[in-house]
């Protein structure tokens, strides 16, 4: 491994994390039937990702079937050849107790500071018809620019 690219690498990876306002989030059913959805996000370093969504939206019931999830982040504005993504593969589940409350925190700041509105626990329980959910990293990729086809690079931004 080269430290030196590792570090470029890794910044990289949490720029485009930082910068990207949604994430694609890549969930199956029971049977192996693939879902994408886009989903704006909030992070906590770079290690869990918390988005809203209904209870009933496909890749929430995906989710509760089966939890594995695939999450892809990138600028769509990228020029044709120069794009980049950040690729992470992530274990997702519906927020809970103290998670719950962080991650809402989390997201609420998020939204915020991008012009949305702020959230509450409230926001995502009893009969709102949302719930928070997270995604917890545990690989993540970038794309070699070295002209190679598939040329993964591990990076660790958390």
């Amino acid at each position: 491994r080269d430290p030196v690219n590792d570090g470029v690498a890794e910044l990289t990876a949490r720029a485009i994390i930082d910068t990207s306002l949604y994430l694609v989030l890549a969930t199956a059913d029971g049977t192996g039937q693939p879902w994408s959805s886009p989903v704006y996000f909030a992070h906590h370093r770079y290690a869990e990702f918390f988005w809203v969504s209904a209870p009933q939206a496909v890749h929430s019931r995906n989710i509760a079937v089966r939890p594995q999830v695939g999450i892809v982040i990138f600028d769509s504005h990228a020029p044709i050849g120069a794009g980049q993504g950040v690729y992470i593969s992530a274990v997702a589940e519906q927020a809970g107790g103290d998670d719950l409350t962080q991650g809402t925190e989390t997201f609420s700041r998020r939204s915020l500071a991008h012009g949305g509105a702020g959230w509450t626990v409230r926001d995502v329980q009893a009969d709102s018809g949302l719930r928070l959910y997270r995604a917890i990293a545990d690989s993540y990729w970038i794309l070699a620019k070295d002209g190679q086809p598939d040329h993964r690079i591990p990076v660790h931004p958390a």
